[in-house]
């Protein structure tokens, strides 16, 4: 009975020994999992349990390679949007249907365990699967992205460009851009012989970029102008040839028709009016080169006084049509890639004159005599 006792009591003391060594090496091992995950992936939100931490470690262990990785070390950026409202699981579901994570588990299991679920940011990103998600985490929680998208409209004047810049998240000055579009853009910029009072009126190609914010403005304007280099073919150098014009004289009508017309289609039509003019001689008369001279309007706060009264058209200055004969100093905004092309391939018409439809459509209504012109006038 003794000895029974006594085989008895040594299992159990067996017993606790083995449960207090399993508890220990569990506690080594959990401690272990805890310092590596921490060296990893940093702390883990102050409201996480311990043992909802443990847990969450240890998928993060599972995942380590996924989250610390890129999808693809060579992708490129692309635009990503997270609407207000929108849940975190379809925001990270979203991530891995467009290619730019591998693992949308993995990027919920980081965010839950770094309390960074809650906290996904509205907005509109660039992101790439170049990024780890780790980092793709953290860029989500800015909605201030490093890469800007800015936009050159067709017909806009380096001075409209320059008020674009404060609201575009590019930091730039005005008057720096300014100081710098107002130089001569041959040779420092493009390859093209250009007159000495030239500036970059007409050569700001109109597109959409994406620059960091912080873009130097030397690197602002090589992007730009060589944008307007990449599109002024060999066809439309040629064009202008064709037409009598070198690449000055045809941006500067270009940048004319750019902002006569209103539907894209007639650029062709207006170009071979001003080309008729042209050969005879005959003064351009177009509303624009008067409102490039007149400049800022206070009153109705655009550059493009409309409409224009009948003192406008008198105004003093060589870019006034109505006063000059052949084209003005130089182009009066910048032109985009249809109105460079009106120029160097017109229509072929016998028309010198046209006015606006009565119709409100912004078409016009074309004429090869001013009789036919003044008859074409609204009632």
């Amino acid at each position: 009975m003794k000895s029974q006792k006594s085989l008895l009591s040594g299992c159990v003391i067996l017993l606790t020994l083995v449960s207090c060594m399993a508890l220990v090496l569990l506690i080594s091992i959990a401690f272990g999992i805890d310092s590596h995950v921490n060296q990893v992936f940093g702390a883990p939100a102050n409201h996480i349990s311990t043992q909802q931490r443990l847990i969450l470690s240890l998928q993060l262990i599972l995942h380590e390679k996924s989250l610390t990785s890129p999808l693809n070390a060579n992708g490129l950026p692309q635009t990503f949007q997270i609407d207000l409202g929108e849940a975190t699981a379809d925001v990270i579901q979203r991530l891995e249907q467009e290619g730019i994570i591998q693992d949308s588990d993995a990027l919920r299991t980081y965010l839950i365990y770094k309390g960074l679920d809650t906290t996904l940011q509205a907005g509109v990103y660039t992101l790439s699967p170049s990024q780890t998600p780790v980092e793709i985490a953290y860029a989500l929680q800015d909605a201030t992205p490093a890469m800007v998208m800015f936009r050159i409209l067709p017909g806009w004047r380096i001075e409209e460009i320059a008020q674009a810049l404060p609201t575009s998240g590019i930091e730039i000055a005005p008057d720096d851009f300014l100081s710098i579009a107002r130089s001569n853009p041959a040779g420092g910029y493009l390859p093209y012989e250009l007159p000495t009072h030239a500036n970059m009126e007409g050569f700001l190609f109109p597109d959409t970029y994406q620059f960091r914010r912080d873009v130097p403005l030397q690197e602002f304007f090589s992007s730009i102008l060589s944008n307007f280099d990449k599109n002024l073919s060999a066809d439309i150098r040629k064009g202008f040839a064709l037409q009598g014009l070198d690449i000055y004289r045809g941006v500067s009508l270009a940048s004319i028709v750019q902002r006569e017309a209103v539907v894209e289609e007639e650029m062709p039509l207006i170009a071979s009016v001003f080309l008729n003019r042209l050969k005879i001689n005959m003064n351009l008369d177009s509303d624009p080169t008067v409102q490039y001279a007149i400049g800022y309007n206070s009153t109705q706060k655009t550059w493009w006084t409309n409409p224009l009264s009948s003192q406008d058209l008198t105004t003093n200055s060589p870019y006034n049509t109505y006063r000059n004969a052949g084209l003005p100093p130089g182009p009066i905004c910048n032109p985009g890639l249809s109105a460079l092309q009106a120029v160097a391939y017109p229509a072929q018409t016998p028309y010198y004159y046209f006015r606006a439809k009565c119709d409100g459509s912004g078409r016009h209504v074309f004429a090869e005599t001013y009789q036919e012109h003044l008859n074409n006038g609204c009632p």
